[in-house]
């Protein structure tokens, strides 16, 4: 009971200790032994220690036997602590400082990767999106017979259905603020810029429903025409995915539609 009891004590005192020892490293003029601590703690995985460590040591380990290493642990020390952006940058350095190296294709993956961690949400601006994409693609490009090919491609696909699904709700957008005319638009080149997006029937359904709204809300000159393109798109809609999810909401749109061509159509022989 007693010992239990100093159990929260004995690992305090663990910690601090271990605290106190990884700051008088660090102010150690020791290089030799920053060294071999930075590689216990990133074989440890302790990687926000060693990386500290590495980054006080790389200059002067700079033109040595030691170097190449030293540069590789220190930027997956920094993709492991989530600082992506500076790891891109490192691995970028490891890849012109040692271009022989064994290990050159797994940083330029690993380089890659940490741009593609820094891709934000689709509802922000895509630019490091964008610049991820082209970096995995250089590393493709570069290295086509590495095995992490396919991890790369994987990668790529992922970002490019990002920018995909976020060309999509801006274009969607349209719809839902009724400026129908606008989205018909913009829906229509989404359709046309992505044939093979995953999104191509939600593309094509709020396609239908901003040309079905446009049309019977049309003035009459411009009625029939419309309503003949609603259709149009019903069709592809229909021919394209015959048991889609809007399957309920179209059925309803092509019947009002042919309810009004039907109409129109007597109105004008009555004429």
């Amino acid at each position: 009971m007693i010992l239990k009891n100093k159990l929260p004590i004995i690992f305090c005192l663990i910690f601090l200790t271990s605290c106190n020892e990884f700051q008088r490293i660090l102010k150690s003029e020791d290089i030799k032994l920053k060294y071999e601590v930075a590689e216990k703690y990133y074989e440890n995985q302790e990687f926000r220690r060693a990386s500290r460590l590495f980054e006080q040591i790389q200059s002067q380990y700079r033109g040595k036997p030691q170097a190449e290493r030293v540069t590789f642990f220190y930027a997956n020390s920094l993709l492991n602590t989530k600082k992506y952006i500076d790891a891109g940058y490192q691995f970028e350095s490891f890849i012109k400082a040692y271009p022989l190296s064994q290990k050159v294709d797994e940083a330029a993956y690993l380089g890659a990767y940490s741009y593609y961690k820094t891709s934000p949400v689709f509802s922000l601006d895509q630019k490091e999106t964008l610049t991820a994409i082209d970096k995995l693609q250089e590393f493709i490009n570069t290295y086509p017979n590495s095995e992490k090919m396919s991890d790369a491609n994987d990668l790529v696909q992922e970002l490019r259905i990002k920018l995909e699904y976020k060309a999509f709700e801006i274009a969607k957008q349209f719809n839902t603020i009724r400026d129908y005319k606008s989205a018909i638009i913009v829906l229509d080149d989404f359709i046309s810029d992505y044939p093979g997006t995953p999104y191509r029937e939600d593309a094509l359904f709020y396609l239908l429903d901003s040309s079905y709204e446009l049309a019977v809300n049309s003035i009459y000159s411009k009625k029939f025409e419309r309503l003949e393109q609603a259709k149009k798109i019903h069709m592809e809609l229909m021919d394209t995915y015959p048991e889609t999810k809007y399957i309920d909401q179209s059925n309803k749109m092509i019947s009002s539609i042919d309810e009004e061509i039907t109409t129109f159509a007597k109105n004008i022989t009555v004429q």
